[in-house]
């Protein structure tokens, strides 16, 4: 049978973790309520969540109705995270072609979903699964939640097999040469379409955690700190005048600062 395990090549799936992002207009209301509904975003009592939920959902769907506008009505995450998937697969195939490599993605927040992956991957029966969270920075809201989204979701479509996760890389060395020469490239553009001795300011701008998070033992600013000095440290410059800021303020409450707003206006 070609599908007796001594018959074919071994099988690994490659899952891809990203946020995801509302593929039309009328995705963005629903996308946000997954947003928000998510207990490790929205940390309140779980019979106020799905009410809170909403609320913020409908107070944020215009203004991001807007900025959606600008990048023609969806979130382009997807395809750009369809792209690394298609371009590591054919990496892993040529580095191991006595393997069979498949890589999947899955959203957290939007189509394609975990537990839609974790049945199409338990369909194909591999012998070996790699979770890769795309965010180098470890929180619990991001790659935690989609660590915990997975497993669940793996339990119930019944997929049992090793698997591996690949966490956190705020320093890994390939990382923070492409954001060093991306970022050298980019500060040499605009100090040529400067008049000379005009002052540049380098702001890292991450997104965003409430204050309480991170008290709570989230270790995403530190990383994203980490990062920062690294990518200086390969940048090989000292006499840079930077800040690290957050964006993407979503609640009430106190988030990480200076906002990106703040900064934008300080500088």
């Amino acid at each position: 049978m070609p599908d007796d395990l001594s018959a074919r090549r071994s099988r690994l799936a490659v899952v891809l973790f990203n946020l995801g992002g509302p593929d039309r207009p009328e995705a963005i209301y629903p996308f946000l309520r997954n947003l928000f509904s998510d207990p490790a975003i929205l940390r309140v009592p779980f019979f106020v969540r799905p009410i809170l939920a909403r609320i913020i959902a409908r107070a944020r769907r215009e203004p991001a109705t807007a900025n959606y506008a600008l990048l023609g009505g969806r979130s382009p995450l997807l395809g750009l995270t369809q792209k690394q998937a298609d371009a590591l697969q054919a990496r892993l195939a040529a580095e191991d072609p006595d393997r069979e490599v498949r890589c999947f993605i899955a959203m957290r927040y939007w189509h394609p979903f975990a537990a839609d992956v974790a049945r199409e991957i338990a369909a194909w029966a591999p012998e070996h699964v790699l979770l890769v969270p795309l965010y180098p920075h470890y929180s619990t809201t991001t790659t935690g939640s989609s660590l915990t989204d997975w497993r669940e979701s793996a339990a119930r479509a019944g997929l049992v097999a090793e698997t591996t996760t690949l966490c956190c890389y705020p320093e890994d060395a390939a990382y923070i040469a492409a954001e060093a020469q991306r970022l050298t490239l980019a500060y040499a553009q605009a100090q040529a379409s400067l008049p000379v001795g005009v002052g540049l300011r380098v702001l890292f701008s991450a997104h965003g955690l409430p204050q309480s998070i991170v008290d709570a033992g989230d270790p995403y600013a530190w990383q994203i700190e980490r990062t920062a000095q690294a990518v200086l440290a390969a940048w090989g410059t000292t006499a840079i005048d930077w800040q690290i800021c957050y964006q993407s303020r979503a609640t009430p409450q106190k988030w990480l600062e200076p906002s990106t707003e703040q900064a934008i206006e300080k500088a």
